[in-house]
């Protein structure tokens, strides 16, 4: 068995950061064997070096090897393209087809993006994991395939399962053995050695001399959070190789190769989420919901308390505005928060606001009677007279949505 320091020359890996180490460790173990493995990590970090790695180090190294991408291949055509089809199978199927699985049996099949899989391809995939057997499309032959499939995603697969994008069974099958490849922010001693590599193959690749980096310009670079990870980095060191007349690159002319550089700074991360991202939410909106409940005892509470004071008032507008001050605009949040206040029963309370709080945080509990009910049944039906039976009229005076004059109209039968 090869060591680590072999392996990484052979497929030029550059880096000595202990989690990459690792998963190498984990790949050239895994090698020998059948396992299934299932790579995982950002866009950018070299998912497709470890297959490779794989399959050379594997007693199927002298069979196909064979890179999809599954993201890059319309979902009505995959399925032909992994399995094959049958001549006739549908339109523009002009001859028979071998598909993948097919054409590298006794190899490799290397599954980059396998989240990108549509559901009933992932059913045909997990039969061929289980078994050994596919169907062409358009056939009814089983057929058999000795096949071993490294499959790579960069996507959180446990939310992917959450969202009935990605079958649990299938995942579970694809990560008998799971390598993690670190993201290359949290690889900053290797950073200056990718920079450095790719500066030297970009200088021979256009015939110039090799860029370096000023000192501050090498802090710049350690710290920056390169999203893209090193297909960022290759892309910039690039860039820079062939613009740039100094081959000296200063802090200056490094930032100006850095996208959103002012804006660079660390994610947040919720280390308590564990999947649970609908059970809080779902906590949350229970939450708002009793509030405000709580929010429409008070109004009514506060209404009951003004029509049983009997003192007489010109209008209901007084009241509302009370109920403002007190509450805010509730319009929104609550449709019939005020339908329930009568003009003929409503009051302004002629004490200071902290008065009428504290009088109003020692006020009783007091349940609705059916005379109330009976006032707004009168008080609906007098509103839609005088507006001839127009519904949007009769609710801006009772000061009520619409939709809430609908349903008591339902309600009362009116």
């Amino acid at each position: 068995m090869e060591n680590l320091q072999t392996i990484k020359q052979r497929f030029g890996i550059i880096g000595n950061d202990m989690h990459l180490n690792r998963a190498l460790e984990k790949s050239i173990r895994v090698a020998p064997t059948d396992i299934s493995v299932l790579v995982t990590g950002k866009s950018g970090v070299g998912k497709e070096s470890i297959p490779k790695i794989i399959h050379q180090l594997s007693h199927r190294k002298h069979a196909k090897y064979i890179a999809i991408n599954c993201g890059a291949i319309p979902e009505g055509t995959i399925d032909s393209e992994l399995f094959g089809h049958e001549k006739g199978s549908f339109t523009g199927a002009t001859q028979t087809r071998n598909g993948y699985f097919e054409v590298a049996d006794g190899g490799t099949i290397f599954l980059d993006e396998v989240g990108e899989l549509p559901l009933t391809t992932q059913v045909r995939l997990l039969r061929v994991l289980e078994n050994g057997e596919f169907i062409k499309v358009g056939s009814s032959k089983v057929q058999k395939t000795d096949i071993r499939i490294v499959a790579a995603s960069n996507l959180n697969m446990m939310e992917a399962i959450q969202k009935g994008k990605f079958r649990e069974d299938l995942y579970y099958r694809l990560s008998t053995v799971e390598i993690h490849l670190p993201a290359l922010r949290k690889r900053k001693d290797d950073i200056h050695l990718l920079f450095r590599k790719f500066a030297s193959d970009f200088a021979q690749k256009y015939n110039m001399p090799t860029i370096r980096l000023e000192p501050d310009a090498l802090t710049i670079l350690i710290n920056y959070s390169w999203r893209g990870n090193i297909r960022q980095l290759r892309n910039i060191t690039e860039q820079i190789s062939v613009i740039e007349k100094n081959r000296s690159i200063s802090a200056k002319m490094l930032k100006s190769y850095l996208p959103d550089y002012n804006s660079n700074f660390p994610a947040l991360i919720n280390k308590q989420s564990n999947g649970s991202d609908f059970a809080n939410e779902r906590e949350i909106l229970y939450k708002v919901l009793f509030d405000m409940r709580n929010d429409i005892t008070d109004l009514k509470k506060l209404t009951l308390e003004l029509m049983d004071s009997g003192a007489n008032t010109s209008s209901k507008e007084n009241t509302q505005q009370l109920i403002q001050k007190i509450y805010g605009d509730t319009s929104n949040e609550e449709d019939n928060l005020v339908e329930i206040i009568s003009p003929q029963k409503t009051e302004v309370y002629q004490s200071t606001p902290t008065s009428f709080q504290e009088s109003f945080q020692e006020a009783e509990t007091v349940e609705e009677t059916i005379s109330l009910q009976e006032k707004e049944f009168e008080m609906i039906k007098k509103s839609l007279e005088r507006n001839n039976n127009k519904r949007k009229l009769a609710a801006k005076e009772l000061g009520i949505s619409e939709r809430t004059l609908y349903r008591k109209i339902k309600q009362y039968d009116l």
